[in-house]
């Protein structure tokens, strides 16, 4: 009698089966045999490194796989380099795009477990100060759900952005300590490890061909490690890396310091190379705080170049290729230096003639410009640039002369445009022009939003406009619906999924099709319940925090951004004000009630962003305490924004604060977050604003304040604050309770520099758009006030969201700027027999 063998397909691998039971069973080994415990003494941090490393195995044989066909197709690859990466928590994502997120939570809860609490338990890797990381972070997961080679190059940093307490209203930054327990999702690889080098001399000399050569004698050398973490695209098999360097000594211990008793010495060159990537942004007011930034750029900057040339010789290719092999974002200007530095790789380390690394260099290079606003435009004064660059500063006198005899003969004669697009600002103390550097060394520039590339072309970069109009692009930002609506809002998620399927995730343009229930009162109620649930759960949350009760059936009126008086908070500030004035003189006045949620964190050197913060802090203890306004305002400041934060808060919003000064934010990501998930805009005609409300519609936009063209003429005209006080009671009484002290206990001292800058210079003309944003705020009330109406609006602007998928930007840039196609990764079944089993 003959026993039929088993088939394949009754057996999971216990490393990449799906099944509820072998998920369990993962699980429990991962618990014993990588954290080393038994369920009666594990914590709930080594049950979410359990859970985190069982969904790790399910991913990395996707991941090798991608790796694998990269290599023998010898894909060409994008290289998005990003001083910031502000990817949020992996767990959830990495469940959503894997497809598995209900058997896991099953298996979970089977289990006894808590799923939701191993979620949250996750330390979230600061890696970026806000919407530039993000963007980044949106960017990778589309490029692998897109199934596009891609590598997400930047810094490993020990200590992201801080965490933010409230301590009496003030910020107080505390150390971001994310790698305590260690990072799950990442894969050391030091057999990859490049030097880095610093200071020193050039020495010039002529080769054996009779070449001129230049030879760099470094003052001081650091590794660069690679971490390597993957990133899943959505319900496919590519699983693209995310490659962050970290500084380390080229020999941590110095034995002969250490012999003659010199202990501290026998580190000192560990401790000072691994100081590189430390902290996120160091404080760059002081020189040495600059110094320490410069360093962070070129370091990973010069990691990520000489990656690739690894990548470029392991697969076989000459290095004349090698911008058919890849093709390089500067993600703003951080990254900037890297068209000095691959013409020095190119130059110095492989021989390449003068002509042919600049036709390869700006052939690869791509610049992404983020800001409009001119402190922001990096410059670094030559005398630091030259001591610890010093054969990069040669490079980039060699770049100037030769593009400014092509502006010459261009412009004949034009010595202001020479002067302007110079890469040497030669006025007063020389500088570095970074993004002059960035946008001659570079085959294509974009803005990331209409008008911030219109007002690109008209201000900053006009004369490189003028020069190669061709060269400009604008690429509007986008999102990622899988981690801003299928994670953040599942609740709405699936309401969206029961009435047009599933296919919208990946095909966003789809959510048109919601615009057909929208007169169904059955899916109108649905909608409010569901928002009215999350608002609740919100609440609780904000109790917990803060202590503060506050109301889920008002309107919850948000702003959570980073703190900049650009963004201005305290135009926000002031319209609270004003209601609370209101109120006071008529207790029963006929307007909804509202929580005015607030959250972002302000730059530990930015005192102005500082006190803005406090001032809100000191506005909610007033209103929130006083029992004439019978909780009719609620005034929060949630601490400690970030990812996770922003996960609870975006679904629970009704009113989306995007009031920043005409002309001055670039697109803003949040914006869209806000209306993906149902809340309604106000805003200025500011970044992507302005496509929002012509996506969304007018009517189901709530516009205020002046456009950019007439913040610019009221400025040339000559702007005059205080007359806009004298002329407005109603500005003028608020600004007369701040100055007077009725929000600092008295203390009139505390806010003058707000009420100062305000009155005689308000660079971001807060008081010119005051009255506006008042007004407006009012038919806000009256719209709310129409649940109806309200629903119906919210309802259009998550359907009319389509375009502001991170998935449409990434097929822009593809097609327009990197010429990369889509390649799909095979992963063959999981086969017992073929994997040497014996059962």
């Amino acid at each position: 009698m003959t026993t039929a063998m088993p088939v394949a397909s009754q057996y999971e691998d216990d490393r990449t089966g799906l099944s509820v039971e072998t998920l369990k069973r993962a699980f429990m080994d991962n618990l014993f045999y990588i954290q080393g415990k038994f369920p009666q003494i594990a914590s709930e941090n080594d049950y979410y490194m359990a859970l985190a490393y069982t969904v790790r195995d399910r991913m990395l044989q996707r991941w090798i796989s991608t790796a694998q066909t990269y290599t023998t197709q010898r894909s060409r690859t994008v290289c998005y380099l990003s001083a910031e990466f502000l990817m949020g928590p992996h767990l959830g994502n990495n469940l959503i795009n894997l497809g598995i997120y209900d058997q896991v939570k099953q298996a979970i809860t089977e289990l006894g477990l808590d799923f939701e609490s191993l979620l949250y338990q996750e330390e979230e890797p600061g890696l970026g100060n806000g919407g530039l990381g993000r963007l980044a972070a949106c960017f990778l997961d589309s490029l692998a759900t897109l199934q596009i080679p891609a590598i997400g190059y930047g810094i490993r940093y020990e200590f992201g952005i801080f965490d933010q307490e409230i301590r009496d209203g003030w910020q107080v930054e505390i150390t971001d300590k994310w790698l305590r327990f260690g990072n799950p999702w990442e894969l050391p690889r030091p057999e990859w490890a490049v030097e880095v080098k610093l200071g020193g001399h050039t020495e010039a000399y002529t080769d054996e061909q009779g070449q001129y050569r230049v030879r760099w004698h470094p003052y001081q050398v650091i590794k660069g490690v690679p971490y390597d973490t993957p990133i899943l695209g959505y319900l496919v098999n590519t699983a693209n890396t995310l490659r962050l360097w970290k500084a380390e000594a080229p020999e941590s211990f110095d034995f002969t310091a250490f012999n003659r008793g010199d202990y501290y010495g026998a580190v000192d060159e560990k401790i000072i190379s691994e100081n590189v990537t430390k902290v996120l942004y160091p404080n760059d007011e002081p020189l040495q705080g600059k110094r320490l930034r410069l360093i962070q750029q070129i370091f990973f900057v010069s990691c990520s170049l000489q990656d690739m040339f690894r990548i470029l010789k392991g697969q076989g290719l000459p290095v004349t290729r090698f911008h058919e092999k890849f093709a390089i974002q500067l993600n703003d200007t951080h990254p900037a230096v890297a068209v000095a530095e691959l013409m020095r790789l190119l130059l110095d380390e492989y021989g390449v003639d003068w002509d042919t690394a600049w036709d390869i260099t700006t052939r690869s290079c791509a610049y992404t410009n983020h800001t409009l606003l001119p402190e922001a435009l990096e410059r670094w004064p030559l005398s630091l640039f030259g001591s610890l660059l010093p054969r990069h500063l040669e490079i980039i006198y060699e770049i100037n002369r030769r593009f400014l005899d092509l502006v010459r003969e261009r412009f004949p004669g034009d010595a202001g445009k020479i002067q302007r697009m110079s890469l040497i600002d030669e006025s007063g103390e020389r500088y570095v022009r970074m993004a002059n550097l960035a946008t001659v060394g570079s085959m294509a520039v974009n803005g990331v939003a209409a008008l911030h590339t219109d007002l690109l072309k008209q201000t900053v970069l006009k004369d490189f406009y003028d020069l190669w109009p061709d060269k400009f692009q604008n690429k509007t930002n986008g999102v990622t619906p899988r981690r801003w609506m299928l994670l953040s809002n599942l609740r709405l998620s699936k309401l969206i999924a029961s009435r047009i399927g599933k296919t919208w995730v990946t095909h966003y343009d789809e959510l048109q099709r919601l615009e057909e229930h929208i007169h169904d009162p059955e899916f109108r109620q649905e909608w409010r319940a569901i928002k009215q649930a999350i608002k609740q759960d919100l609440t609780g949350y904000i109790q917990e925090r803060t202590g503060i009760l506050v109301n889920p059936d008002s309107i919850f009126d948000v702003q959570i951004k980073r703190i900049h008086e650009y963004k201005r908070q305290h135009l926000q500030a002031l319209h609270i004000i004003a209601l609370y004035n209101r109120l006071k003189r008529d207790p029963h006045l006929n307007i909804p009630a509202r929580t005015f949620l607030f959250g972002g964190k302000a730059a530990p050197g930015y005192f102005m962003a500082k006190l803005i913060i406090k001032l809100i802090n000191s506005i909610g203890e007033v209103v929130n305490n006083d029992p004439d306004i019978q909780g009719k305002i609620k005034v929060v400041f949630l601490p400690d924004y970030n990812v996770k934060f922003a996960q609870r808060v975006f679904p629970a919003a009704d009113l989306s604060e995007q009031i920043s000064t005409a002309g001055k934010e670039a697109s803003g990501t949040g914006n869209m977050k806000f209306a993906m998930n149902g809340a309604l805009t106000i805003g200025t005609l500011d970044g992507a604003n302005v496509e929002i409300r012509e996506k969304v519609g007018a009517e189901n936009f709530f516009l205020f304040g002046l456009n950019a063209q007439e913040v610019m003429a009221l400025r040339a005209h000559g702007y005059r604050p205080w007359e806009y006080y004298n002329n407005n009671p109603v500005l003028k009484e608020v600004i007369d309770q701040i100055a007077g002290g009725m929000f600092s206990r008295g203390d009139s001292s505390l806010f003058r520099p707000i009420v100062d800058s305000l009155l005689n210079h308000d660079p971001f003309f807060l008081m010119a758009d005051f009255q506006s944003f008042v007004d407006c705020q009012d038919q806000v009330s009256q719209a709310y006030q129409d649940t109806e109406r309200w629903t119906r609006m919210s309802i259009l602007n998550t359907a009319r969201t389509g375009f502001f998928s991170s998935d449409r930007s990434m097929q822009e840039y593809c097609q327009d700027i990197w010429h990369v196609s889509p390649v799909p990764i095979e992963v063959k079944p999981y086969d017992h027999n073929q994997a040497g089993q014996r059962l």
